[in-house]
C-alpha cells in the first residue's frame, strides 16, 4: 500500500516536482535530492522504504550511487529510472545493486505499481519470503508455491531454483549453481545443469515467470514484465 517513505534522486527539477507532486498525490511520502553525494549521504543516515534514482546526476552519477549502497551493504530497494534499457546497460546496472528498472518516458501508474511490488518484495526478503511475479519461496518451510498452490520439485530443481530466488534480479552464472549444489550432491555437471534449468522452465511455463538466459553471464529468474 502507499504510505511508503521514498527518496527521489532527480536532478532536473521539472521532472522532479512533477514526480514528487505524483506520488504524494498518490499517498507516498517523498523526499527529493538533486545531487549525487547528497543523495548518498542521504541514504547513510537515514531509513527509506525505496529510492527512484535517475543515473544523469552531477558530482556523483546513479552508477555510482549504486556502487556505494551495495558496498554499505544497505539493504533499501532502488528502481533505475533511464532511457538506457538496452540488455548490456541492464546488466550492468543488475551488477551495481538496482533492484528494477523503468524506461524513459513512463506512466506514473506503472512507477507507482513498481514501487509497491518492490517494497513489498524487500519486505517479504526480511520474513524469509522471496517472491518473483506469482512465484514465493517459504525460506522458513523451504517451500515453493505459485499463488496459493505448491510447486513440485525434485531436490536438484528445488535447489537450483532456490539459489535463481535470492538471487533475484542478478544473474547467476552455471559454474556458480553447480558449486551450490555440489556440496550435497557431488554427482553434477555444468550439463546437468542446463538439464535442470530446462525442466525448471517447462514447469514454470504457464506461471508468467522466466528463467532467462544472459549469454556469457548465466540464467536470471524474472516476471514477465520485469525491465518492461
Amino acid at each position: 500500500m502507499p504510505g511508503h517513505r521514498i527518496l527521489l534522486v532527480e536532478d532536473d527539477p521539472d521532472l522532479a516536482r512533477w514526480l514528487k507532486k505524483s506520488l504524494e498525490q498518490l499517498g507516498f511520502f517523498v523526499e527529493w535530492e538533486e545531487d549525487g553525494h547528497m543523495a548518498k549521504r542521504r541514504l547513510g543516515i537515514d531509513t527509506f522504504d525505496a529510492v527512484v534514482l535517475d543515473l544523469g546526476l552531477p558530482s556523483l552519477g546513479g552508477e555510482a550511487v549504486l556502487r556505494a549502497r551495495r558496498s554499505a551493504d544497505d539493504p533499501t530497494p532502488v528502481i533505475v529510472v533511464t532511457a538506457r534499457d538496452g540488455l548490456a546497460d541492464r546488466v550492468s546496472l543488475l551488477r551495481d545493486g538496482a533492484d528494477d528498472f523503468l524506461g524513459k518516458p513512463f506512466a506514473i501508474e506503472e512507477l507507482e505499481a513498481r514501487l509497491v511490488a518492490l517494497v513489498r518484495r524487500s519486505r517479504g526478503r526480511a520474513n524469509g519470503l522471496f517472491t518473483c511475479g506469482p512465484l514465493t519461496f517459504d525460506e522458513r518451510a523451504q517451500r515453493f508455491t505459485v499463488g496459493d498452490h505448491p510447486l513440485a520439485l525434485t531436490p536438484r530443481e528445488h535447489a537450483v531454483l532456490r539459489v535463481l530466488v535470492r538471487r533475484l534480479g542478478e544473474p547467476v552464472a552455471k559454474q556458480d549453481l553447480l558449486d551450490h549444489l555440489v556440496a550435497s550432491d557431488a554427482d553434477l555437471s555444468l550439463e546437468a545443469i542446463e538439464v535442470i534449468v530446462h525442466r525448471l522452465r517447462r514447469k514454470l511455463a504457464e506461471t508468467g515467470v522466466h528463467i532467462v538466459t544472459l549469454r556469457g553471464l548465466g540464467y536470471l529468474l524474472e516476471a514477465q514484465d520485469a525491465g518492461r
